[in-house]
């Protein structure tokens, strides 16, 4: 790709980020908040690969996609579906959060502008990406590529657990039965 491509996928991933972003604040459900963090967090992960810094995206983006299944799978677990998607505000002590929001981007945009950086010693790796799995997982690799598959069954494991009643067994084996078979009447499709 060419420099100004890039640029622009760049700064159009930045625009994604920081509009799924607002959205987290701005929807009125938890599953629909859960959904636009992700795909914040998904944008910026794709950043951080324009960066070339592989591994971190890459983390970056899986982290972030498993952390929000699991949030979804504990909503339907505790919540059902219904309160997932019903209205309510995702802001709490607005006046608060925002004082402590404004404070917090002053202090830390401050001391990036006025604290002296270091310069650079000594030459990257050749390989930044083994370097910086070597780094940040040592000898530990191979208990993460083990406890990656189970953590994934997992998920599968706890959304079979919470959802005992699947569609074949509200709308039938044809999809067809309508109105559906619900214990709770009032769902999504009321």
């Amino acid at each position: 790709m060419t420099g100004g491509v890039e640029a622009v996928l760049f700064w159009g991933l930045g625009a994604v980020a920081v509009a799924a972003g607002i959205a987290v604040f701005r929807t009125d459900s938890m599953a629909r908040a859960t959904y636009a963090l992700a795909a914040s967090f998904v944008a910026v992960g794709a950043q951080v690969l324009f960066l070339h810094l592989d591994y971190v995206g890459v983390v970056v983006v899986l982290m972030m996609v498993m952390e929000m299944a699991v949030m979804a799978v504990y909503m339907v677990m505790f919540m059902g579906m219904n309160p997932a998607l019903m209205p309510m505000s995702m802001v709490h002590s607005r006046r608060t959060s925002l004082g402590i929001a404004l404070g917090a981007f002053l202090v830390l945009g401050g001391g990036a502008l006025l604290v002296p950086w270091p310069s650079r010693r000594g030459a990257p790796a050749l390989d930044l990406t083994a370097s910086l799995g070597e780094a940040v997982m040592g000898s530990k690799m191979l208990v993460m590529l083990v406890v990656s598959p189970v953590l994934f069954s997992t998920i599968v494991a706890a959304l079979v657990l919470a959802l005992p009643r699947g569609r074949y067994d509200r709308l039938g084996d044809d999809l067809r039965r309508r109105p559906a078979d619900d214990p709770q009447p009032g769902g999504a499709g009321r």
